[in-house]
């Protein structure tokens, strides 16, 4: 069996957090992404879109019925260089004598 000579390539996606009012949506939820993840408990799921539709994607997701909000990703955002997470503005210090 000849493979062909065209490399394959990745594509850049970016989960998105659906919160969901009902489990209904699920079903629905896999013709805008790959379903990843849907927490029954929490009222979750996790999909992963292409980078390159993920604002047309948040849009239509967010007109759905049982959709509450959908909330991006921001890890592909993050320098993964940064040893200091207090400098990027995820972790904040505490001072003992507060």
């Amino acid at each position: 069996m000849q493979m062909p000579d065209e490399q394959f390539e990745l594509v850049p996606r970016r989960g998105l957090a659906v919160y969901i009012s009902s489990r209904r949506v699920i079903r629905a939820l896999r013709h805008y992404g790959r379903v990843h993840y849907v927490s029954k408990r929490a009222h979750y799921a996790i999909i992963y879109v292409d980078e390159a539709q993920v604002a047309e994607t948040i849009e239509r997701l967010e007109k759905l019925h049982n959709v509450k909000r959908v909330v991006p990703s921001a890890l592909p955002d993050l320098d993964p260089d940064v040893a200091d997470l207090a400098s990027t503005g995820l972790y904040k210090t505490h001072d003992e004598d507060d």
